[in-house]
């Protein structure tokens, strides 16, 4: 590390230079028919037993690791924190959570009221100042009305009102049982319902001709 950055630079051009150099005899080796030296051969280990790093074929070795901005290519990332799963997440959800104990410290309740009477203050003020604006221009201030009836409103009313004089008004030009007669035709019918239900077809013959001699 005395060498200094320039001089340790150099010596580590000088050894990748070698290593390329040596790289490519022990492809000739190969193609003249020997052994993979790439392949079978020894990794390089520095003094302490661990592979040389480099990056993109490139070796730092000795103090060159420890170089400006070679020193941040080998540092390694923190591990992102472990995400919690769902149980773990709603163990912490509870009615502070959503905002119900706000007011229980007694602190946020008097902070809004003295808001709101400050809000309410400006907005009198505001009022007071535009009112006195009108006034300087003579212009003549008018109230409101609380109790005037909007024209939409006057119309739904109006509408309301023909239509049940339009109820009132409606006349049948059909004949229109009583409630005598429903419920005499009613009476009829579950009679019918329970002879057809209960009676032979004999008492139906018979009652049948019962009718017929009767005119019924």
């Amino acid at each position: 590390a005395g060498l200094g950055e320039f001089r340790i630079r150099d010596l580590n051009d000088e050894i990748n230079k070698l290593l390329r150099e040596k790289g490519h005899w022990e492809y000739r080796i190969k193609e003249l028919g020997g052994p993979d030296y790439a392949r079978i051969g020894p990794k390089m280990l520095d003094h302490e037993g661990k592979e040389v790093p480099g990056n993109r074929g490139y070796k730092y070795f000795g103090a060159a690791k420890d170089l400006p901005g070679v020193r941040e290519l080998f540092e390694k990332e923190p591990l992102p924190p472990p995400r919690k799963t769902r149980a773990e997440l709603m163990k912490d959800i509870d009615a502070e959570y959503y905002g119900y104990r706000d007011e229980d410290d007694g602190i946020l309740e008097p902070l809004e009221q003295e808001h709101e009477k400050k809000v309410i203050a400006e907005a009198v003020e505001k009022w007071k100042m535009e009112r006195e604006a009108r006034l300087a221009r003579g212009e003549e201030e008018e109230e409101e009305n609380i109790y005037a009836v909007n024209d939409d409103e006057s119309d739904e009313e109006g509408g309301k009102e023909r239509e049940e004089e339009g109820q009132q008004k409606f006349i049948a030009h059909v004949p229109v049982p009583t409630q005598q007669e429903i419920e005499e035709a009613l009476v009829r019918r579950k009679k019918m319902e329970l002879l057809q239900k209960y009676a032979s077809e004999t008492l139906l013959a018979q009652s049948e001709e019962a009718k017929t001699l009767l005119g019924l």
